[in-house]
């Protein structure tokens, strides 16, 4: 397997531990990378697959320095297109705490990726020897153009035969490029244009109504209520809707507050007709993970993408149950890590898996 992903990579800016960013300004804030599509490379190069990022960026130090990073963390940086236009994207993360909620602050407009067309990138070079692609729906929502060349890159992956997955990612702060649309319209507008060439489809419990018209009845993510058969019945839809959709995995969030929240995930398999779901106590009925304390939220979902893609290619791990389980563990544990990337380790998860999930020191 050689992963693909196309995306937006941003400089990510945050305040040490829960401070504020009007606590720190003027003052220090420490500086990562992050989005949507690169966080999925990371895991799954982490994990131990070839993955690729592929994003267009300017022509400039900052660039330089993503790319050693790109070649520290094993995702290969040969695909990114270095811009004569445009500038790096930026975005604040605030870490929320108990019942006060994390918050993101864009400042990624006129970035280079927003100012690419389709025709601007190499896609034969994209997607050479790539077997699967990852994208989401950031991706579009950023600019026409940027939405542009998402549909050609998916198009162009299912040319080629390449499995593709996306991520509908729904961002309500973006979706603003068409004047007198709303973001959600704009997004099912856009969003249902790409699934007809997505073979894979990963959504959150709010995602496949905001970009699909697709809802769970009976949930209320924010009071701890979820409908499971309700989530079932979103991701059968799916793939009524769209037949090329072999696979939908939901993730199932309740948020108790900040800092504690449950945690699991469901993956409907449309060949085999069955629905799984993780983690499950011994008799095989759903126990979603508690998680208290967390360290950083921001990066979770991505991190359940991609392990779920390492583990469908990797055998031992790909049958569609345990699958899920290895990337719920996945997102689980990277809740404990700060930033965007997900460090965790292939036996760090599978640990988690079997249950090693006190927290004791390895020695």
């Amino acid at each position: 397997m050689r992963l693909v992903t196309f995306g937006e990579v941003m400089l990510r800016l945050a305040p040490e531990e829960f401070l504020r960013v009007a606590q720190v300004l003027p003052g220090r804030l420490e500086a990562t990378f992050g989005g949507g599509e690169v966080n999925v490379a990371v895991s799954v190069a982490q994990q131990g697959l070839p993955a690729a990022f592929a994003t267009a960026l300017p022509d400039n130090p900052i660039t330089d320095a993503f790319e050693q990073e790109l070649r520290k963390l094993k995702v290969e940086p040969g695909l990114i297109k270095r811009s004569k236009v445009g500038r790096f994207g930026i975005y604040f993360v605030e870490t929320g705490a108990n019942q006060r909620a994390g918050t993101v602050t864009y400042d990624r407009d006129a970035s280079s990726i927003s100012l690419a067309a389709a025709k601007d990138y190499d896609w034969d070079t994209i997607f050479s020897g790539a077997t699967w692609f990852h994208i989401t729906g950031i991706t579009p929502a950023i600019s026409e153009l940027s939405a542009g060349a998402a549909l050609h890159a998916v198009q162009e992956a299912r040319r080629r035969k390449i499995t593709v997955s996306c991520d509908l990612n729904f961002r309500k702060k973006l979706w603003r490029w068409k004047a007198g649309t709303s973001p959600v319209d704009l997004a099912r507008q856009t969003m249902r244009t790409l699934m007809p060439f997505i073979d894979v489809v990963i959504a959150n419990e709010e995602d496949a109504e905001m970009c699909l018209g697709i809802h769970a009845p009976a949930s209320n993510v924010e009071s701890g209520e979820l409908n499971l058969d309700g989530y079932a019945q979103v991701a059968r839809q799916v793939v009524q809707q769209f037949p090329n959709v072999s696979q939908v995995a939901i993730t199932l969030r309740e948020s108790l507050s900040a800092s504690h929240n449950n945690w699991g995930a469901l993956l409907y398999d449309a060949p085999r007709q069955t629905v799984h779901m993780a983690p499950t106590d011994a008799a095989g009925k759903y126990e979603p993970y508690e998680i208290r304390n967390i360290v950083d939220r921001v990066g979770a979902g991505d991190s359940f993408a991609g392990s779920l893609i390492f583990a469908l290619n990797t055998p031992g791990l790909n049958d569609a149950g345990t699958a899920l389980g290895y990337a719920v563990a996945a997102r689980c544990l990277k809740h404990s890590i700060k930033g965007d990337f997900n460090y965790a380790s292939r036996a760090e998860i599978e640990g988690l898996m079997k249950g090693g999930g006190s927290g004791r020191v390895q020695r």
